[in-house]
């Protein structure tokens, strides 16, 4: 069992990615989590890490311990909470990634209601611009916006979603409204760089007809609410989920463009391993956040 620990630990460590922030998790001192590492690499007969006083980088045997390791973590995990009754009663850690918005706005709050339910779930929300995947972050779960990822996952709709163009009323008095696709090439239009979307180019189809457009504009930032506090400002096309937007469109500090037009895919999923054996505090998260968006379906018209 001193190997199951060892694997757990360092990967931990290079989830974390210095001997400081590995410490500090743990709740010991930089010396102690370098001791450990040291009589782990002992142990084993190799060197995992190769440290510097500013860098620490893995050697091929550390990443091949790392990567192999994360599968049979995963399975020692299945296997004791089968054992222990753990599927019938949620428990353990939970780590979940979401961009930085729509995390911070509907996820957060939502995984607050969860642990005051099952206090014996502990919950990590990493938001960021770019969520990845789960095997690169060591998540159990990931909320992902567009196409349902491949079958080597499972995944969940939370919610119907769309993404619109607009702008503010102010914008388009002084630059005009574009009358087709083709003319926000000559628009100052806003940018928001997240996923791993081409950045500047919009698509747009109409039926049978579609149409890509490069656009430009002076503006972009990683974070969706910043750029549409520009947008509100007047100083550009904003392409933007209906997630976000809909009460600007509503209250007409927003106006929408092109709406008989359809962009990219944005309905939102849950997303999380396939596996036959899933633990009970996945399924129970899977179900409460389920049951929370159900309840804020969204209109027809894709408003939220």
């Amino acid at each position: 069992m001193d190997g199951f620990s060892d694997l757990s630990f360092f990967s931990m460590l290079i989830k974390h990615g210095s001997l400081v922030a590995a410490a500090q998790e743990l709740g010991v001192t930089p010396p102690a989590v370098s001791k450990r590492l040291a009589a782990l690499e002992k142990r084993l007969g190799v060197r995992l890490l190769q440290r510097t006083t500013r860098r620490m980088s893995l050697t091929p045997e550390g990443d091949l311990y790392v990567s192999e390791g994360a599968s049979v973590l995963r399975e020692l995990e299945a296997l004791e909470a089968s054992v222990s009754g753990g599927k019938d009663i949620p428990r353990g850690l939970l780590r979940i990634g979401a961009t930085l918005g729509f995390g911070r706005r509907h996820i957060a709050p939502a995984l607050a209601d969860f642990v005051e339910r099952f206090p014996a779930v502990e919950v990590q929300l990493q938001l960021d611009d770019r969520p990845g995947n789960l095997a690169e972050r060591e998540l159990d779960m990931l909320v992902r916006f567009g196409e349902v990822p491949d079958s080597r996952f499972s995944a969940r709709l939370l919610a119907h979603n769309r993404r619109c163009l607009c702008a503010s009323p102010d914008y388009l008095v002084k630059a005009g409204v574009p009358d087709n696709p083709s003319a926000l090439a000559h628009h100052q239009c806003l940018f928001i760089r997240e996923g791993d979307e081409t950045f500047g180019t919009w698509h747009l189809q109409k039926g049978s007809k579609h149409q890509t457009v490069k656009v430009r504009g002076p503006l972009s930032s990683n974070d969706g609410e910043a750029a549409m506090n520009w947008a509100l400002q007047g100083h550009g096309i904003l392409m933007r989920s209906t997630w976000d937007v809909a009460p600007m469109l509503r209250d007409g500090r927003l106006r929408e463009l092109f709406g008989d037009w359809t962009l990219a895919p944005a309905d939102i999923y849950l997303v999380f391993s396939a596996g036959v054996q899933m633990p009970a505090k996945t399924r129970t998260l899977v179900d409460h956040l389920l049951d929370v968006f159900n309840e804020r379906r969204v209109a027809p018209d894709g408003a939220w």
